[in-house]
């Protein structure tokens, strides 16, 4: 297999110089861009394999290049850069797509670790695995049955719902609204989610005050971690 290619994609230069001198240290196979136009044109004459995109672009709002790039590749993994306190636009591109984020400032460790997991979960989707393994944590989605090392843990259809849907999209951050919009329509509500949550967690982690398996993202929503 090829090194992976990324598209950095942010208008500050030190932050491109950053990114590009840390990845090309790991052996992938940098593009960037400062402009929403300039990265839509590269993304389209030279389709990578996963982009790193800056929500607050000079052009054109990062959000409106996530969905021009989904247009057009509807699989391409997008992690998005964002300040730390823009909550609403991560909600947004989130929820409009992306597979994952990170604030500034960020860990380059956890910055790597992110996009390796978005281009993990972008080749699953493709192969649409039935069987998802994470630590002592199975999930076999054909069988609809889960483990814990040698003990199958019994859910309800709705805490079923809510596992299978974070299996999906496992290693990607899923929104409060996005994963009660698939599961509750216009119905949902956010204190309903978080306490399903906490009766999956009591059934799925060894320590669900110290959470292993499913990650709060504070003010967005969860994770499934593959460990």
């Amino acid at each position: 297999m090829s090194d992976p290619s990324v598209l950095i994609v942010d208008d500050e230069p030190a932050i491109r110089r950053l990114l590009k001198m840390t990845l090309s240290s790991q052996s992938w196979r940098i593009a960037e861009a400062g402009t929403g136009e300039v990265a839509l044109r590269m993304a389209a004459e030279n389709p990578p394999d996963i982009v790193l995109l800056d929500l607050g672009l000079p052009d054109i709002d990062g959000v409106e290049v996530l969905r021009r790039m989904r247009a057009s590749r509807p699989t391409l993994p997008v992690v998005i850069l964002s300040v730390r306190d823009d909550e609403r636009g991560k909600v947004a591109a989130l929820e409009a797509g992306a597979d994952d984020y990170v604030t500034k400032p960020f860990s380059m460790a956890e910055l790597v670790a992110r996009l390796r997991n978005a281009l993990r979960h972008a080749l699953q989707q493709e192969g649409t695995a039935p069987l998802f393994v994470s630590g002592d944590l199975t999930v076999d989605l054909v069988r609809r049955q889960i483990f814990r090392g040698e003990t199958e843990i019994r859910l309800s259809p709705r805490e079923w719902d809510i596992v299978r849907m974070l299996v999906r999209y496992a290693g990607r951050v899923l929104t409060h609204q996005t994963i009660m919009g698939k599961l509750w329509g216009a119905t949902g509500d956010v204190q309903q989610l978080r306490v399903y949550i906490r009766q999956i967690r009591q059934k799925l982690e060894v320590d669900p005050e110290r959470p292993r398996h499913i990650i709060t993202e504070t003010g967005v929503g969860y994770r499934l971690i593959q460990l």
